[in-house]
């Protein structure tokens, strides 16, 4: 099976608030991840994610003193 080339990422909300999850879109690029799967990203470049063909997400941190939330849901984009 191939990998899409965009998922939509959805995060859960802040946490005892009614505020609303968050998806952010991200695109596949060149790059592997540590478990040789694509790398995905968002157009700042700050959002990255590894995922499998099966759809596990693995975040990447963009840089130091990043604490990575993992995404509630991962849905390929046409």
């Amino acid at each position: 099976m191939n990998p899409a080339n965009r998922y939509a990422l959805t995060f859960p909300g802040t946490p005892g608030t009614q505020a609303p999850q968050d998806v952010i879109v991200v695109a596949r690029t060149d790059a592997k991840g540590p478990g040789g799967h694509p790398v995905y990203e968002d157009d700042t470049g700050i959002v990255r994610a590894e995922i499998s063909d099966a759809g596990e997400v693995r975040m990447l941190a963009s840089g130091g003193q990043q604490s990575p939330h993992m995404p509630v849901h991962a849905h390929p984009l046409p």
